[in-house]
């Protein structure tokens, strides 16, 4: 029996600070690397940077290392910015087939990246590696981002615990490109930008979400901003952890139309959190209840909903 493949994608979108996700599904068959029954497995990537305003990354091919050699998931080269996969999350590998059982390493081909970074003085600068279109971070390229070669030999990523071992009827590994940690500024004052890919891995039922929904009170109207009418469409979501690394900022949305204005935080690892509003240019403040920022602790496996109503705005 064989066994089916999905490959998703993802990013933790942190305010100032750096990284990023990739989410991978396979169905396998058996304990070891007999065939004996199907496991849907599922891989994600996430994370963001501080002054990196685009992270690119070309991924050519995705491998997974058995002992009965290497099994290509994906040989269909995928670019994406790490820093717009924030809670959400990006199919790379479908229903590919693969036998069940424990393998020893997952590896992404990585022919090529760019960056654009914030240079403090409201300029930007780009870098990539030689030979690769910039475009994609607003290019060209003012410089060279120095990074080594992962387009022949790949990346290994550091999985935690047993979670390359593919068995039962779904596993699900969540993939952490961390970009803060991935690309800085070459040693010696050069300026120059260089990528050293810190990518780790675990199983992604042991992460959790969490939605803000948020709605005006009774009789509470939002002042206008430069006489234009203001809207809860105009304010985001942010969640915080250890009271100043901010995991994502997402704006608010009313999918439904019924009034009421969400943000969704996904595949967040369990811990302490607080939610607060990022109000639009020309508002002062808003006062909601509860009040924010609120305490959220998220647990595996919880998809946990928080209410605001703004009761007063200025």
């Amino acid at each position: 029996m064989t066994a089916m493949t999905t490959l998703f994608s993802r990013a933790r979108r942190r305010a100032l600070a750096p990284a990023a996700v990739a989410l991978l599904t396979l169905t396998g068959c058996g304990d070891s690397l007999t065939p004996s029954g199907t496991t849907a497995l599922s891989v994600m990537l996430k994370d963001a940077p501080g002054d990196v305003q685009a992270a690119v990354v070309t991924v050519s091919e995705i491998d997974l290392v058995g002992a009965h050699g290497v099994q290509a998931l994906t040989q269909t080269p995928a670019t994406v910015d790490l820093l717009t996969l924030a809670a959400s999350a990006m199919t790379l590998v479908q229903d590919a087939a693969v036998p069940s059982g424990t393998y020893t390493a997952l590896r992404f081909k990585i022919t090529g990246a760019c960056i654009r970074v914030d240079n403090g003085d409201q300029t930007n600068s780009i870098y990539a590696t030689t030979g690769y279109d910039a475009t994609p971070c607003g290019g060209p390229a003012d410089g060279t981002l120095q990074a080594p070669s992962f387009a022949e030999s790949g990346l290994k990523v550091t999985m935690a615990g047993d979670a390359l071992a593919i068995t039962g009827s779904q596993k699900i590994l969540l993939v952490d490109f961390n970009v803060e940690q991935s690309f800085g500024h070459e040693t010696g004052g050069s300026g120059g930008w260089v990528m050293h890919p810190v990518v780790t891995g675990g199983d992604v039922q042991s992460t959790g979400s969490v939605r803000a929904s948020v709605q005006l009170g009774s009789g509470i109207t939002l002042p206008p901003i430069n006489n234009i009418a203001t809207t809860l469409a105009q304010f985001s979501s942010v969640l915080v952890a250890n009271t100043s690394d901010t995991i994502a900022v997402v704006p608010l949305t009313d999918l439904d139309n019924d009034g009421a204005f969400t943000a969704d935080f996904n595949y967040i690892t369990p811990g302490d959190y607080t939610l607060s509003l990022e109000l639009p240019v020309g508002l002062t403040s808003v006062t909601t209840n509860p009040a924010t920022p609120q305490l959220v602790t998220i647990t595996s496996g919880q998809e946990l909903t928080e209410t605001f109503t703004v009761t007063a705005a200025n």
